[in-house]
């Protein structure tokens, strides 16, 4: 019998190793459910879009077949990102502001003028949103994972890597059906299924799929009496595959998803309560939880309580809707086609509480929609000597954006106290109105609750490019690879700015017009001069407190770009790239590869369609990567172990950072990036029912240059020191050449043991997953107060095959011993300097998951 010592208080790397050895000890019967050490699983990949051997793809890529999602219980992309080697799915704010990095480059997807530096393709079609993939990983055939730049066959916004997903196609062998039900804590209950159906024997089959995801979220907001990161989802897709010849086949994708609910719940990391260093000053949170306010606030202490008071809980909608229909042709057998068009909807509406406490201080709604059609076309070569692809793209795209950002009902009185330095000038314009009886006018009101600061977005995109790519048999043993693409690319906006709330229609665009407090005391003295002698006041001293008698003067001294006005825009966007790639591989044996490769990518410039500071150019230039890589692909059959291993080295320069400040998005291309690493992917059959799946990576990512970043805000706030990367005390950016990259570990790891085993008639096996994931900044200013530590995260899985039922129950478990740790995000709190929330990552969860085959 073994005993295991699961006690918390114990440390995880031990607990995590007793469960490791425990299950690899377990007694197998005679045979195993996975075939045996001497037979590695032949896995093909589309990563050169051509079905290939994976050990015969010069590029680190890593697969993993649906039997293998479904194995693993991966319901979406971030449960996938622990098991592949510097892949990583983040997601704050809302479900729409989701996105992916690759060795330690990806993009926030906060701003829609914003492209991925990581490109997603579901089913040969290009997504432009990746948020679009955050719906559950159902009825999947395989997903890969290309990292390093792909700028040649999958074009532009593959700076870092692209992702593959394709689906379960249909059938005219069997139904190849199933049903699942998926249950788990938190209420969770997903149910899905897929079948496909012959309409004509041999010439026309269809495929329908779909599920229904719900769950209660783990974050309790005690305002509400609700949670947040709940689940509430669904989609369905149907697919046609009509096939009249063994040279001519058509499948058309049709699908549509949808979701509501409640995210992102972001806690507090650090509070402003009181300074940590500064003895005697305090910040808004002392402010807020006194009258008139009596907000419920929280510290760092109660984070992995994961409670928290909104006045709002968020809101995240969004439809992903579309059609694709992948023609292949096949002349002879040299020469092949094939035709991807596509057309593509996604909207997505989200609101959230901007202040992140239950005093109703700011709110935001962000409503966007985006409409894209794709067509690619190639051809493809083969003989016995080469090879080749020669293809065109072309990807038109119209995105409409409207945000609004609205003070609530508490704002003007927490600005007034806030702001208590500005009332001394505004009762001295009052006492100058009461003594001229009205003539000069008395100050507007700071800042009035209930005003809407609004922008609109409306951008259009064309892109065509021109690409090759070819393999060179050099020898049996060599074989040379060269591609090109030629993109050009096009875009126009149109961007409205707006101000509207009690006394304000609109405010002064023209910086001269703001409220100047230095003139504006000049201006008062030389009026109550020339009061005091009788004499009329002179018009330049009145014009200098004109700003201070309009409603809304507060605003200006807000310092926030979401507040700010600013005139109409109207900008355009050209540029035409040229990427490509060498990559050379030999093969001394059959089960050895060694591989080096050149490439580079890009991810295209654009315009912003956020309401930004006007010292920041809206118009941003492209992302440009330049890569080397060498790499060994090996196979010990004997012995039944696989290990392919890549070093690489990436240059990105124009890199295009955003990082919020507390009162605004700085997006700027902030120039370049230095990235090196070391990956490793391994699977082992230790015995005939024992398999061990390794993968590691070292990734170091660093700006080497980046003059104008943004500056500490919390860490300066409690202690007094100021940025060292600051050049003199004025200046508003400061260098950040030499720090790490936000949001990225410099160490990853990941350790699966899966022991197969036969009791009586059942098959089943034991799965348990050790994940390390090393320390990171929560964003680029690598402030002090955003680093988060490195964390631990086992899983375990039991599954159970009953052959005569042909089903399969699963108990499952992740985050098993209930590690706590941040998701990889956090920021600086609007209008309450010295204040950091951060997003929690997910508490242990369990279940249940019952599939039957048909």
């Amino acid at each position: 019998m073994i005993t295991l010592n699961l006690n918390s208080d114990a440390p995880l790397l031990p607990r995590a190793l007793a469960v490791l050895c425990a299950f690899a000890t377990l007694s197998p019967s005679v045979h195993a459910t996975q075939g045996d050490k001497n037979q590695l699983e032949h896995i093909v990949v589309n990563a050169q879009k051509s079905p290939q051997n994976l050990q015969e793809v010069p590029v680190a890529v890593t697969a993993m077949s649906g039997d293998s999602l479904v194995e693993a219980v991966i319901k979406d992309v971030f449960d996938l990102q622990n098991y592949v080697p510097s892949f990583a799915a983040f997601q704050n704010q809302s479900v729409t502001n989701s996105g992916f990095s690759i060795r330690g480059i990806g993009t926030s997807s906060q701003n829609f003028g914003f492209e991925s530096s990581v490109g997603l393709y579901v089913d040969g079609v290009y997504r432009s949103r990746q948020n679009a993939l955050i719906n559950d990983l159902v009825d999947i055939a395989s997903v890969e994972i290309l990292r390093g730049p792909q700028g040649t066959l999958f074009g532009k916004n593959t700076a870092a890597g692209a992702m593959t997903v394709s689906s379960v196609a249909p059938s005219f062998e069997e139904t190849d059906g199933f049903v699942e039900v998926l249950a788990g804590n938190d209420e969770l209950l997903r149910l899905s299924g897929a079948a496909s159906f012959v309409v004509l024997d041999d010439i026309l089959a269809m495929r329908i799929s779909g599920f229904s995801s719900r769950a209660e979220g783990f974050i309790e907001d005690t305002h509400s009496g609700k949670t947040l990161n709940n689940k509430n989802r669904s989609a369905v897709k149907v697919q046609w595959l009509y096939t009249p010849s063994d040279t001519l086949s058509l499948r058309v994708v049709a699908d549509y998803g949808e979701l509501d609910e409640r995210c992102c719940g972001a806690l507090t990391w650090q509070s402003n309560l009181q300074a940590n260093g500064v003895p005697g000053k305090f910040g808004t949170d002392a402010l807020l939880q006194a009258p008139p306010f009596n907000a419920t606030l929280y510290s760092r202490d109660n984070f992995f309580q994961y409670t928290t008071s909104l006045s709002q809980v968020p809101t995240s909608k969004m439809t992903d809707k579309g059609i694709s229909a992948q023609l292949d042709i096949k002349f002879n057998d040299v020469w092949s086609l094939v035709s991807i068009s596509a057309f593509r909807a996604f909207d997505s509406f989200d609101i959230i509480d901007s202040d992140f406490s239950d005093a109703n201080l700011l709110t935001a709604e962000n409503d966007a929609r985006q409409q894209s059609f794709s067509q690619e076309i190639r051809a493809h070569y083969k003989s016995k000597s080469m090879r080749a692809i020669f293809g065109a793209y072309y990807f038109t795209q119209n995105l409409d954006v409207d945000f609004n950002t609205t003070t609530q009902e508490d704002f003007s009185s927490f600005f007034t106290i806030a702001a208590a330095d500005l009332l001394p000038l505004a009762d001295a314009i009052d006492g100058l109105s009461q003594a001229t009886a009205g003539a000069i006018a008395p100050a507007g009101v700071l800042a009035p609750s209930n005003t809407v600061f609004y922008h609109s977005a409306y951008q259009e995109q064309d892109s065509i490019a021109l690409f090759t790519q070819a393999d060179w048999r050099l020898n049996g043993k060599t074989t040379l690879t060269t591609g090109l693409r030629y993109t050009i690319e096009d875009k126009d906006i149109l961007g409205q700015y707006g101000e509207q709330g009690p006394g304000i229609d609109g405010l002064a665009k023209n910086p001269q017009e703001w409220p100047n407090v230095s003139k504006a005391l000049a201006g008062l003295q030389q009026i109550g001069t020339a009061l005091a002698a009788g004499d009329a006041p002179s018009d330049s001293a009145l014009a200098a407190i004109s700003p201070f008698q309009s409603d809304g003067w507060g605003y200006y001294f807000l310092g926030a770009a979401t507040v700010l006005p600013r005139d109409d825009l109207m900008a355009t966007f050209s540029d035409n790239q040229l990427t490509g790639t060498v990559k050379l591989a030999y093969r001394p044996s059959e089960t050895t590869m060694l591989y080096s490769s050149l490439a580079t990518g890009y991810k295209a410039g654009g315009t912003n369609t956020d309401r930004i500071s006007p010292q920041f150019d809206a118009v941003f230039d492209a992302e440009k990567a330049r890569s080397a890589e060498i790499g060994v692909k090996q196979e010990w059959r004997e012995l039944g172990l696989r290990m392919n291993l890549a070093a690489h080295y990436t240059q990105i320069s124009d890199f295009q950072a955003t990082t919020f400040d507390g009162t605004g998005f700085n997006l700027q291309n902030a120039g370049d990036i230095d990235v090196k690493g070391i990956e490793l992917d391994a699977n082992w059959y230790m015995t005939d029912t024992t398999e061990l799946a390794f993968s590691a990576a070292r990734t170091l990512a660093n700006f080497k240059t980046f003059k104008k970043g943004t500056c500490w805000v919390a860490y300066t706030w409690h202690t007094g020191d100021d940025d060292p990367g600051r050049a003199t005390p004025e200046d508003p950016f400061c260098a950040r050449d030499g720090d790490r990259v936000g949001f990225e570990p410099q160490n990853s790891a990941a350790l699966t043991v899966t022991q197969y085993f036969t009791l009586s008639d059942i098959d089943g096996w034991v799965s348990v997953d050790y994940q390390y994931t090393g320390n990171v900044y929560l964003d680029d200013t690598n402030d002090p107060y955003k680093r988060s530590p490195a964390y631990q995260i086992v899983n375990a899985r039991l599954n159970l095959y009953f052959a005569d039922l042909d089903s399969h129950l699963t108990f499952w478990a992740r985050n098993l011993f209930d590690e706590e740790y941040v998701a990889r995000s956090g920021f600086d709190v609007p209008v309450q300097q010295g204040k950091i929330m951060a997003y929690p990552g997910a508490p242990r969860s369990y279940g249940v998951t019952v599939r039957k085959r048909f």
